[in-house]
């Protein structure tokens, strides 16, 4: 089923806000350390990139370091989410999540070993100006070395990345209240390991910083 075609289905039946579900049975996978989590469906049915398979083979621009990241090159693991800059609602709270965790990297001493890649789908208006202004708002140390805003280089791209390939639907909205235009959309938290495999889709709109620790330990053991 293609991941797209999907995700109109699972948001209509109610799985695209969650990961738990009825217990499965515990597989074993040579290609990633976390064990598969209790959900109601199979990775290869999952409309974005699902535990024990590896995340799209894509290369997107980092604006505030000046280089291209190729996301299955990257050796280490590595933390993903999907935002826009302008929101109001669910990507400060997956940005905050995620700074967090990049903030707890730093303080004990690792975060040359996990590299942080929140990924922009609204490049008309998250350029690099804009990113650093939101890094400030948000107290994000932009500055350390494992921490890289992605920002596709069009709408077109945008739209082809995060959505078709890695799942994150988005849709342009005109609020009658605003003079900007806003997005709605899903939400989505990846860790993935050094090999590019997923160890955890976070399916969630807050997702528990805790967590990602407890399964990052793991991982980078």
């Amino acid at each position: 089923m293609d991941r797209r075609e999907y995700l109109r289905t699972a948001a209509a039946v109610g799985l695209a806000g969650g990961t738990a579900g009825c217990a499965s049975v515990l597989d074993s996978n040579p290609n990633v350390a976390l064990g598969e989590p209790d959900r109601e469906f199979d990775s290869e049915d999952a409309p974005y990139p699902a535990w024990g398979q590896r995340i799209p083979d894509v290369a997107l621009p980092a604006p505030l370091d000046d280089r291209t990241v190729e996301l299955r090159a990257v050796d280490r693991p590595s933390v993903l989410t999907f935002f826009y800059s302008h929101c109001n609602t669910v990507c400060p709270v997956l940005l905050s999540t995620m700074r967090n965790v990049h903030t707890h990297t730093l303080n004990e001493g690792y975060a040359d070993e996990v590299a942080f890649f929140p990924t922009t789908f609204d490049p008309a208006r998250d350029d690099a100006d804009r990113l650093r202004t939101y890094a400030d708002e948000m107290n994000v140390a932009t500055d350390a070395d494992n921490w890289a805003f992605l920002r596709p280089a069009s709408e077109d791209r945008a739209t082809q990345v995060v959505q078709e390939q890695f799942g994150v639907m988005f849709e342009r909205t005109e609020p009658e209240d605003m003079d900007m235009y806003m997005f709605t959309h899903t939400a989505l938290t990846l860790l993935v390991n050094a090999d590019g495999y997923v160890e955890r889709a976070y399916r969630t709109d807050s997702p528990d910083a805790e967590r990602i620790l407890s399964d990052l330990e793991t991982v980078r053991s």
